[in-house]
C-alpha cells in the first residue's frame, strides 16, 4: 500500500469512529426507560376573566 491508501483509510477510520460516536450520544436517551417527564411543575389553573358592563 502507498502511503495515500494509508492516509485515506486512516481517515476513512476516524469519520466511521466520529459517526457512531456521534450516533450512539443521539440514541442514548430515546428508549425512555427511566420514566421521567420533562415536565414538573405546572402552573395554576387559570379561570377565564369576566368582563361586566357598567351599571349606572
Amino acid at each position: 500500500m502507498s502511503t495515500d491508501d494509508t492516509a485515506a483509510a486512516d481517515m476513512k477510520r476516524k469519520f466511521k469512529e466520529a459517526l457512531e460516536k456521534k450516533n450512539a450520544q443521539q440514541h442514548r436517551g430515546e428508549a425512555h426507560l427511566d420514566g421521567d417527564s420533562a415536565v414538573h411543575g405546572t402552573h395554576a389553573a387559570q379561570t377565564k376573566r369576566e368582563f361586566r358592563r357598567k351599571s349606572g
